[in-house]
């Protein structure tokens, strides 16, 4: 059983070897048989066409003894016959070089994998190159920051024997050499820049506020008329050997000037508080008709007294108008007497309460404290109300007012810095002080006798003529601007500058006036011609 189970398997693996060597030879012949085929073909397609050349040859001679229609149906059948074998060509060539193409897809792939192992191995080697590079590089770098921290420790050992203002020199003056022009275009800029933005923001502001104010011309007086109802009356204040003119005048402090005026008695005083109790207490006598020493005392203290109920009243109201309400009611009657000072024709309370609505109006535009400047800008003149009781300019007694019932350090530096006695230090200052400006240049705001102004007009042109290489000068816009002409050839322009400024330093030295007097220098040079 075992021995024919062995021979079967022998006989089986026996088959198997002979069907594996068949089937080899079978595959064998038929690539053989393809081959020869291809061959066969070829062979019989070159026999066909020698054949085709011969019969076209043969043809081609019958055709010439052959009508032509019959030469015509030989040759297409003839070009048939040659499209016919030159298709199977054709067919033939073109399974070769499908043959051929696929053998060189398969040639271009190993050659595509031969170009990458190439790159591939060229990355490593570069990679390699820039690991050694990297390594170099370090090694420099190393040695370069040894190098640093080398002249570090030398810079700061050279530093540390230096002081800190020799240090400071030394970094300062290379500040300087670098950044100087830079500094100076900058600065060159921002000045031009803040200088126009400046004007228009100022011109603007002042404008504003300027339209909002106005303020009403009062005439300068230091005499009061007192009309009489007849000429007869003068007699009767004069009195028996003038004992009733004596008492008005003591008790008053005022001059009574008794003259050809005809039925008007003229009160001579520069205190205007005492002038008005001597205008009141006049008149009152003078419609009572009983005139004599104890009614005149009588009607002085009677006056003084309804006086000083008047002028509370007139610096209450002042102070509610620019909205001071928390002033101190002494500083309140004070700024009262003010309704009966005047400067250059300006009642002075009405240009206390011009100063500060337009300070308020400035300090507004400007950002500040709008009812702090307006307080300033009405306390800033006081002193003009006792400044005919004690000694000191306005400015000093004014101040002193202001520090007594403890009004603020700006208030106070306004008081003191209006006219530049001292220097201002804060804005709320300089606004009160250019509000002032403003009341008292405005027009119309203040008068001056025509003697007084002649005589000013005069004074500014004989300032100016005093200067060497001025021909002439002019005094213009009555008295705010002197223009003055120099001649070309004595005074060059850079003279001018200088010229200016010293007869600017004249005026403020030998002159009072209200305001300011712009100076204005003029250089011309002509040449002339004439063609003949």
């Amino acid at each position: 059983m075992t021995g024919a189970l062995i021979a079967g398997i022998i006989a089986l693996l026996i088959g198997l070897g002979i069907g594996f060597v068949f089937r080899n030879v079978q595959l064998k012949s038929a690539q053989a048989d393809s081959q020869s085929l291809i061959e066969q073909a070829e062979r019989k397609a070159n026999e066909l066409t020698k054949q085709a050349k011969v019969e076209a040859e043969i043809l081609k001679k019958e055709a010439e003894n052959l009508e032509k229609e019959k030469i015509l149906a030989l040759k297409e059948a003839g070009q048939k016959r040659r499209e016919s074998i030159e298709n199977e060509f054709i067919e033939t060539r073109t399974e070769l070089k499908a043959s051929e193409k696929r053998l060189k897809q398969r040639e271009e792939i190993l050659d595509r994998k031969d170009d990458t192992l190439t790159r591939k191995e060229q990355s490593l080697d570069s990679k390699e190159e820039n690991l050694s590079n990297k390594t170099n590089t370090l090694s420099k770098r190393e040695e370069a920051l040894s190098q640093i921290e080398a002249e570090k420790a030398a810079e700061l050992a050279r530093i540390a024997s230096l002081s800190h203002d020799e240090a400071k020199e030394i970094i300062l003056t290379q500040t300087k050499g670098s950044l100087s022009k830079e500094m100076a275009q900058l600065i060159r800029a921002s000045e031009e820049k803040a200088t126009a933005e400046a004007d228009k923001k100022a011109k603007n502001i002042i404008t504003l506020a300027m339209q909002r104010v106005s303020g009403d011309f009062v005439s300068e007086q230091t005499v009061s008329v007192v009309t009489l109802p007849d000429d007869g009356m003068k007699g009767r204040i004069i009195g028996r050997e003038g004992r009733n003119i004596r008492t008005f005048e003591a008790l008053t402090g005022i001059d009574v000037i008794i003259d050809d005026t005809p039925e008007a008695v003229i009160l001579s005083g520069f205190d205007p508080i005492r002038r008005e109790i001597a205008r009141l207490t006049l008149e009152q006598l003078v419609q009572d008709g009983r005139i004599h020493p104890a009614r005149i005392e009588e009607l002085v203290e009677k006056n003084r007294k309804d006086l000083e109920r008047k002028i509370r009243e007139y610096g209450e109201q002042a102070a509610f108008e620019v909205g001071a309400h928390t002033l101190h009611p002494d500083l309140m009657k004070i700024m009262g007497r003010l309704h009966f000072r005047t400067s250059y024709g300006q009642n002075v309370l009405n240009h206390s309460i011009e100063v500060a609505n337009l300070a308020g109006n400035l300090a507004g535009e400007m950002g500040e404290n709008v009812s702090l400047a307006k307080r300033a800008g009405f306390l800033h003149d006081i002193g003009k109300a006792l400044d005919h009781e004690i000694e000191g300019s306005h400015v000093e007694i004014g101040t002193e007012l202001a520090k007594k019932y403890k009004e603020s350090p700006v208030v106070i530096n306004a008081i003191a810095s209006h006219h530049g006695d001292t220097e201002p230090t804060n804005n709320i200052s300089i606004l009160v002080a250019a509000a002032d400006a403003l009341s008292a240049a405005r027009p119309g705001a203040r008068r001056e006798s025509i003697d007084n102004y002649i005589k000013r007009l005069q004074n500014l042109e004989e300032i100016s003529n005093g200067f060497e290489g001025v021909e002439t000068s002019f005094a213009l816009q009555a008295g705010r601007e002197i223009r003055v002409m120099v001649n070309p050839a004595k005074l060059s322009d850079n003279k001018m500058t200088v010229l200016a400024h010293d007869i600017k330093e004249k005026i403020e030295n030998d002159m009072d006036y209200p305001g300011n007097i712009k100076v204005t220098v003029i250089r011309e040079t002509r040449v002339i011609d004439y063609a003949k």
